[in-house]
């Protein structure tokens, strides 16, 4: 399906923490997991413990699962394995629990709840999606990469981040600097008859 080019709503650090903060256990662990590796909401809540390789610090989604119906590798940073091994033992097959039942469902009445403690407005699950790519993409990491880190088919869905980086384009743009010395305290505030 076409994806919608409203504006992309992401958290800054400081409010993804406020929100992490608010949440029950549970959902904080998920969240955290979310803002982590950027996985979809079904992904994160149907990881499977066969799906999860701690020793290599990746997991996978199958095709299936995945909304491009291509396999995505995952790689998991080290915040990830930490909120992985805190599940251990808490469900025989899914990572995510809650007393010992599997979490299928996480726009409930503790999310929203924790939202507006946190003061988040206009925030939705897969949001925290677009907080993960954005990110990345502050923090420099190239397009291409971060396509397919998320499991995005075309290199459209990612440019809709490219906005929030312009740290690739400074070096061009300092070209134009090293042509000629700007001194902007003789900068005139008309321009003389004849020049154009």
């Amino acid at each position: 399906l076409p994806e919608p080019t409203r504006r992309i709503r992401w958290l800054t650090r400081q409010e993804a923490d406020r929100l992490l903060t608010n949440l029950p256990p549970h959902l904080a662990a998920m969240t955290a997991f979310s803002l982590a590796t950027g996985l979809r909401r079904a992904n994160v809540t149907g990881l499977q413990w066969s799906q999860v390789d701690l020793v290599r610090r990746v997991a996978w989604i199958h095709p299936d699962q995945a909304k491009a119906r291509r396999a995505i590798p995952v790689p998991l940073n080290a915040e990830a394995v930490v909120i992985v091994r805190k599940q251990l033992g808490k469900h025989p097959a899914y990572v995510f629990s809650y007393r010992g039942s599997r979490i299928t469902q996480v726009n409930t009445k503790a999310w929203r709840e924790a939202l507006g403690r946190a003061g988040i407005e206009d925030f939705r699950w897969h949001d925290l999606r677009h907080t993960w790519a954005s990110w990345h993409v502050q923090s420099g990491t190239p397009l291409h990469v971060l396509q397919e880190m998320g499991g995005w088919e075309s290199p459209e869905m990612v440019r809709r981040y490219a906005h929030l980086s312009a740290e690739h384009l400074a070096p061009y743009a300092e070209r134009l600097s090293a042509l000629r010395v700007v001194d902007v305290g003789n900068v005139p505030t008309e321009i003389p008859t004849g020049a154009q």
